[in-house]
């Protein structure tokens, strides 16, 4: 360590906390010297604070996860610190993995503690389980488990309104997420409608649970508060044993979590929670903001320390994330800085609809892909997963690599659900919904009658389904029947008895085998062809899991797989990532396209009349902002197609409040001529827009032009009919509908004129056209290589997922041009050329 010892008046912050620290460093290990050397002065502090409780506000991209790991590394090689006494609570797997490996190239770490909360309840209740009334084998409940027994429930209490059974799983996860008994819940609660019918199915759903040794997500979490609260040797043994507790993402914590951390640092006190309250974006699933913004009064003493200088983000992009999460009154007060240049400053698109949106972005990728950018550089983010659908075609069409995250799960795909069911049932035989799912899946021929009357006999005589089915004789049944249960049962039995000894991805062989799950989706339709690709990829899976994890069990496996979340696949392949904003927080990319900037989507309609809810829409806003590096754009549809309708659409207010910031195209003027204005711009709630020569004549060019009209003209908007009463159709647009005045040089051709007729006169001369700042240049035969010349009607072509077809109309030119190609059994399809991966069949 080279700390001065001259001339301390000039010693600047960085070097003040070095020296202070002089003493601590001379003794330490090279390694541990190095780690702290890399530490800036705001890091350093909270680092070699080890004693009481600790609050440490880290500002996005400013190397909390170095702080953590550093951390841990001076207690173990510094403190002489048990790795066994320590505890770290991350809030995904995929963060508990990294932190692992990180510290693992640091110190030997090996009895620590590295997991998310959910896993750590896990742990503690198979270790206790007798005490909290489980077996250690007991079921996770997934939410479809998890809805199943509540709907199951409910029928059981006589009740058949699907209004009331919404209410009933709301109230059910209101009263879990509080950490509410059903008696708890009632009291609580006795002036709700139906707030009895409620609680009635509550207890019942509870009663399932205990008769399937099974707990939900937030069992998990209630039952171990429960456990810490009650039994004292418990607590004594969990809360002596970890000296020290680390939590990553505090700000996600709800009441229940905060009350857990609470008491297993009751008996030493040496709390340390890394957190920013700007990206408290879980509220609608519990989180509760006012544990770290209270975390002083609830820890009297506590020490404070801010982390506000960002490494990941340009000065350009930061200046935006400050702008908008100032708008917010609840927070702790920090402002993001960097050392980083200005960057490029982020832009702003506005498509008249979304497949405009999406070819946009597509354009802009394939632009900084010949610049020397990966798929893997970039994500396209938003606030609702239903958005995805107009990217995945335009991506698909034009040969993009990409993967979609934060929607539907691989693990929630019936076909995996039924494989998960099949091993929970093997690993847990009290697990009666895992039997009644899977009795006669594939089918061999047990019927709804046969199955209601063996869950008569089981509820009856107390027993749990598989043990019913051991029982076949006694129930009133055929005798083919009876065989067919006996059957199954000795199927089931023969797996239990295999798990003991056969590794998991040979015991999920087996069962594969043994089912013929495979024959099950044995013919040619894409389903099933797509069935049987997943459950090879579950097998896949399974030996992944197999080849990191030796000597692991059944139990563990199913653990892992049920305490998993769609972000732990992410990898580093390369592809474009699609997915919600809360998916990926945590994450990083070069290149954010955050899309949908419109009020009811980005801010969500919840938001209107609620101030915390806008309040964390912001948040959720500033978590998308800054998870960009390099470049960040920011794109709106003025009419959408959403939950079976299109509506024109409103900015969203995120972007009014960024107009000091950002270059924002002119808002429309209404005008009723054929849905322009005379300067050539849509209004917004103009019906008649998309699909008619108001398309090409009026947005894209100057009112009178015949470049215009001959590429928007009455035949293609009678192709495509009233966009009000269809389904979105993807559009073929002129590349000059993203240059001109509203954009600045930056969005079009690089000349100054403001007329649309000179931008028109412009673009036609030179094809010059520019995406996202991305300039492709005079238009020429050939697009970023490739040779367009082919391209003419009645060449046959072929596409890697449409197959063979016929080009029947090209319009435009260069890398503005677009294809109508007539493909078998799937219609005419509008593909740009210089992007979609085509093969000329003929000349």
């Amino acid at each position: 360590m080279n700390c001065p010892r001259k001339k301390r008046k000039t010693l600047n912050p960085l070097a003040k906390a070095r020296a202070v620290c002089y003493n601590i460093f001379m003794n330490q290990t090279t390694e541990i010297r190095d780690i702290l050397d890399r530490l800036n002065e705001e890091q350093i502090k909270p680092v070699l604070t080890t004693e009481g409780p600790v609050l440490v506000l880290a500002g996005a991209g400013s190397g909390k996860t170095r702080v953590l790991t550093s951390r841990i590394a001076y207690l173990i090689a510094e403190k002489d610190v048990p790795p066994e006494a320590i505890l770290a609570i991350t809030f995904t797997n995929k963060a508990a993995n990294e932190m692992k490996e990180r510290i693992g190239q640091i110190v030997d770490a090996r009895g620590m503690w590295v997991c998310t909360i959910h896993s750590m309840c896990v742990r503690i209740l198979r270790m206790y389980a007798a005490e909290a009334g489980l077996t250690q084998n007991f079921s996770i409940y997934s939410e479809t488990e998890r809805a199943n027994i509540i709907k199951k429930s409910f029928q059981e209490c006589d009740f058949d309104d699907e209004k009331l059974l919404k209410n009933v799983k709301w109230h059910i996860a209101n009263a879990k997420m509080l950490g509410l008994s059903p008696a708890e819940y009632a009291e609580e609660n006795a002036k709700e409608r139906e707030i009895d019918d409620v609680t009635k199915v509550y207890a019942r759903y509870q009663a399932h649970l205990r008769e399937n040794n099974a707990l939900d997500f937030d069992d998990l979490l209630n039952e171990a508060r429960q456990l810490l609260k009650r039994n004292e040797e418990a607590r004594g043994y969990l809360g002596g044993r970890f000296r020290y507790i680390l939590v990553d993402e505090f700000q996600d914590t709800n009441a229940v979590q905060f009350e857990i951390v609470k008491l297993l640092a009751s008996v030493h006190g040496n709390l340390f929670v890394v957190g920013d309250d700007d990206q408290s974006i879980y509220g609608w699933r519990g989180a509760k903001i006012e544990n770290i913004l209270h975390f002083e009064k609830a820890f009297p003493g506590a020490k404070t320390f801010k982390l506000e200088r960002n490494y990941r983000s340009t000065k350009s992009i930061l200046k935006l994330a400050n702008t908008v999460i100032h708008f917010n009154g609840n927070r702790k007060d920090k402002t993001l800085w960097t050392e980083n240049g200005d960057g490029e400053k982020p832009q702003v698109f506005e498509a008249e609809e979304e497949s405009g949106e999406a070819r946009y972005i597509a354009h802009t990728i394939a632009g900084l892909i010949a610049r020397g950018y990966k798929y893997s550089d970039f994500a396209v983010l938003m606030r609702i997963n239903a958005l995805t659908r107009s990217f995945e075609q335009e991506f698909t069409s034009d040969g993009i690599s990409y993967k979609v995250f934060g929607g539907f799960k691989f693990f929630e795909r019936k076909e995996i659900k039924d494989m998960l069911a099949y091993l929970r049932l093997i690993n847990n035989p009290f697990d009666s919904e895992a039997a009644v799912r899977i009795i006669n899946v594939p089918k061999r021929g047990i019927g709804a009658k046969t199955v209601e009357a063996l869950e008569n006999y089981a509820y009856e005589t107390e027993l749990s389904v598989y043990d019913a089915l051991l029982d076949a004789d006694e129930l009133g049944l055929s005798s083919g029947t009876k065989q067919k249960l006996k059957d199954f049962a000795a199927q089931i039995k023969g797996w239990i008895v295999d798990s003991q000894e056969l590794p998991v991805n040979e015991l999920v062989r087996s069962i594969v085998e043994g089912t013929g799950m495979r024959a099950a989706y044995a013919d040619d339709s894409d389903e099933s062809i797509n069935k049987r690709a997943n459950i090879d990829e579950f097998i896949n899976s399974v030996d992944e899991y197999c080849r990191l994890n030796q000597g692991a069990t059944l139990t563990d496996y199913l653990n892992q797989v049920t305490l998993s979340s769609d972000t732990d696949d992410m990898d580093e392949s390369n592809y474009v990532t699609l997915a919600t904003v809360h998916s990926v927080k945590g994450l990083e990319f070069k290149c954010v396209f955050l899309c949908g900037m419109e009020d009811g989507i980005m801010p969500t309609s919840r938001a209107d009349n609620d101030e915390d809810e806008l309040e964390e829409e912001r948040r959720l806003m500033y978590v998308a902002i800054t998870r960009a590096r390099e470049r960040l754009y920011l794109t709106r549809s003025k009419s959408r197609y959403l939950y079976g309708k299109r509506e024109p659409t409103m900015r969203s207010r995120f972007l009014k409040e960024l107009s000091s910031e950002l270059e924002l195209p002119k808002e429309a003027r209404l005008r009723p001529n054929f849905g322009y204005s005379e300067d050539g711009y849509f209004s917004d709630d103009d019906p008649e827009a998309y699909g008619n020569s108001a398309f090409g004549g009026g947005r894209y060019a100057a009112k009178n032009s015949s470049y215009g009209g001959g590429y928007g003209g009455a035949s293609y908007g009678s192709s495509y009919g009233d966009r009000q009463n269809s389904a979105p159709k993807r559009s073929a647009w002129n590349g000059g509908g993203y240059g001109g005045s509203s954009y600045g040089s930056s969005y079009g051709n690089g000349g100054g004129s403001s007329s649309s007729s000179a931008r028109t006169a412009a673009q036609k001369s030179t094809g010059a056209f520019t995406y996202g700042g991305v300039g492709s240049g005079a238009a020429k035969p050939k697009a970023g290589g490739k040779d367009l010349s082919a391209f003419k009607i009645g060449v046959k072509v072929s596409h890697p997922k449409f197959g063979a077809g016929t080009i029947v109309g090209v319009r435009g030119a260069g890398a503005n041009m677009i294809l109508d190609i007539a493909f078998s059994g799937l219609g005419i399809k509008q593909l740009s050329a210089s992007l979609a991966p085509l093969t000329v069949q003929n000349a």
